[in-house]
């Protein structure tokens, strides 16, 4: 499949969405991600589904919402009813992980785990065959314009290699420092859904990203 562009709101000017929302539409951008951070699993604070709900009716864009905050059980339906079409979580939040895939597909919307730099893929792999998407971060969540790891592209190959072993069907998205230089090593490694947020609201940076996108 060709790649999907998900450009991250982190990034966008959060005194005008509605700018962000435009730029978005005028790229034909598939999807939108949404980093919501809750000032304690993360140290910053972002935004809530009150946001989402505003933007739901002007866009039909796929709403990507990556939950960085404790207790994510707490929030899925309030997301849900805001209009996520995706919602992920973080498997170092909680010890029930399969319980809140289960929550979330009962209401309707896909479900992904995200896993930190820093997190060995054996804490996620019985989870492989209930999930729609795998989020691999490759900065350690909590700012935007963080520069790329490296190292994080070992667990997208195995993610991708663990995909076709087992015949499962997940995404791969990847997220963090992703712009055009770095965006070639993603693809090959087997990253289907890319998060860019920098680099894709910076004036001077989209079209060399969107030129890498295309090949």
């Amino acid at each position: 499949m060709q790649p999907i562009l998900a450009p991250s709101l982190l990034a966008a000017d959060f005194s005008n969405f509605q700018q962000a929302l435009n730029r978005i539409h005028h790229y034909q951008a598939p999807w939108i991600h949404f980093d919501v951070m809750d000032g304690s699993f993360v140290p910053a604070i972002t935004f809530g589904a009150q946001v989402v709900a505003h933007l739901r009716p002007h866009s039909k864009t796929f709403f990507d919402v990556h939950l960085m905050v404790e207790n994510p059980e707490r929030h899925i339906e309030s997301f849900a009813q805001a209009g996520a079409n995706s919602i992920t979580f973080h498997i170092e939040a909680t010890h029930h992980a399969h319980a809140i895939v289960q929550q979330i597909h009962k209401i309707g919307c896909k479900a992904g785990i995200a896993i930190n730099p820093g997190t060995s893929l054996h804490h996620l792999e019985a989870l492989l065959p209930f999930v729609d998407l795998v989020l691999v971060m490759s900065v350690n969540p909590g700012a935007g314009g963080q520069s790329f790891i490296t190292e994080t592209l070992i667990k997208t190959r195995t993610l991708q290699a663990l995909r076709n072993q087992q015949n499962l069907h997940y995404h791969i998205q990847m997220d963090g420092g992703i712009n055009a230089e770095t965006l070639p090593s993603v693809v090959e490694a087997g990253t289907d859904i890319l998060v860019a947020g920098s680099a894709f609201f910076s004036d001077s940076h989209v079209n060399a990203l969107l030129h890498s996108l295309q090949g």
